[in-house]
């Protein structure tokens, strides 16, 4: 176990023998008169990677060269431009490669996915999720609600923190799913929240909603790319994610969806369908019959998104060289790092003005580290931004931090506290 040292020697030291210091340099990282600045907003817009212009522009220049002809003599071709990412995002996932497809953007694919798991009877047609979800979740899922006829207030339950705390305990999750159990259709869980980026445990969630006889899923926003998952060994039955985060693909970029193996061959699952999720083999007799890809693939509706998938492309080739263990491994330590920089600035500060809401166990938490400032907080957000520390701010008063290992490092971890505790003082 590594004994942190709250020094720039120290955090250099780090750096210099960080097996993924070399990644850094494989990003363009944004400048704030005219040097590098500190950008730990990872957890809202990933960084862009210097292969995604060429990626791009390879997509172009086959369209230039190709019109439609691309879709065969590209060099991805575009008709099955989609199936070279389930192999990259298996291992991010701990899902096999057919319950993986990358298609649309994050609450497209919650809704297409609620359309087959959510299907309330008079007796069970509850959905439990957490309370303060982000809200296109809860606008999902209220308006699911009202496509069946439902009152939300009535469907909806949140399971929120306990008084005067910020983390949701696992025991008070699985207690409102057995309380509710034999009414629930669906429990529909944020793996991560967003705010105190707290990691639920999302097997046993999942384990509770099946002895219940719920459907699970996830919504991986602020998991994929971030923190282990293992949805398959999981038996998550369906989740989704966005792209754009940690997984660095860019703003608006195509997100992902998972859905368990156990269902691709039930007729009785209910789905939207499209042309481009009926089977391969047959899609060109143009058929009116639709014959779903006996995969998550099958859930499938519109043509590939190519030029969106390029970024999506450059920026899995960059986790599949590094190594998604490695990556964790030095999420753990930097966020550690971060934690550990940011207690000697509360307790050093007059009031303890910082307070720490993520929760300590490693295993509880990925890159970002939330804290709430009980004084000033808004100020003191606003002073790190006009200093070049790029972090996000949640109302009413937290501030979210969250150095990404493939390029944020050691010393800028230990650069932001110096900056946070002269803003704190002054």
């Amino acid at each position: 176990m590594v004994t942190f040292e709250n020094t720039r020697e120290f955090a250099v030291h780090l750096d210099e023998t960080d097996p993924l210091g070399k990644f850094r340099e494989r990003f363009y990282i944004p400048l704030h008169q005219g040097k590098p600045c500190i950008y730990f907003a990872g957890n809202s817009l990933g960084l862009q990677s210097k292969s995604v212009q060429e990626h791009v522009m390879n997509d172009l220049e086959d369209w230039a060269n190709f019109g439609v002809e691309g879709h065969v003599h590209a060099r991805i071709p575009w008709i099955r431009y989609n199936e070279i990412f389930p192999q990259k995002l298996a291992p991010i996932l701990g899902a096999k490669p057919a319950e993986i497809v990358v298609m649309n953007a994050l609450t497209v694919n919650l809704h297409l996915l609620l359309v087959s798991f959510y299907r309330p009877t008079a007796s069970r047609y509850k959905i439990i999720c957490e309370a303060k979800a982000f809200p296109s979740d809860q606008y999902a899922l209220q308006s699911q609600a009202l496509l069946h006829g439902r009152d939300p207030g009535e469907v909806i339950i949140e399971i929120a923190p306990r008084e005067g705390s910020h983390i949701l305990r696992k025991e008070d999750i699985l207690s409102c799913i057995r309380e509710h159990g034999a009414e629930t259709a669906v429990v529909m869980i944020g793996g991560v929240n967003y705010y105190t980026g707290q990691v639920l445990d999302m097997p046993s969630i999942a384990a509770a909603a099946h002895q219940a006889g719920a459907y699970c899923g996830f919504d991986l926003a602020h998991a994929v790319g971030n923190v282990p998952l293992q949805l398959h060994d999981w038996e998550v039955d369906f989740a989704c994610w966005c792209s754009y985060k940690y997984l660095n693909s860019g703003p608006g970029a195509v997100a992902g969806a998972f859905v368990h193996d156990k269902f691709f061959r039930d007729p009785t699952l209910v789905r939207l369908a499209g042309w481009v999720g009926t089977n391969k083999e047959r899609r060109f007799r143009m058929d009116s019959t639709f014959d779903p890809i006996p995969s998550a693939e099958g859930w499938q509706l519109s043509t590939t998104q190519v030029l969106n998938m390029s970024a999506h492309g450059a920026a899995l080739d960059l986790f599949e060289e590094a190594g998604f263990e490695n990556v964790v491994d030095k999420m753990k330590k930097l966020s550690a790092y971060l934690m550990f920089v940011l207690d000697e600035i509360g307790n050093a500060s007059p009031g303890r003005v910082i307070e720490i809401i993520t929760p300590r166990d490693g295993n509880e938490h990925g890159c970002q580290v939330s804290i709430l400032l009980h004084d000033r907080g808004k100020a003191v957000f606003d002073s790190l931004k006009q200093q070049g520390v790029i972090v996000d701010w949640r109302e009413p008063n937290v501030i979210r931090l969250a150095p990404v290992p493939l390029y944020n490092t050691y010393e800028e971890v230990y650069t932001a506290g110096q900056i946070l505790k002269k803003i704190i003082a002054s």
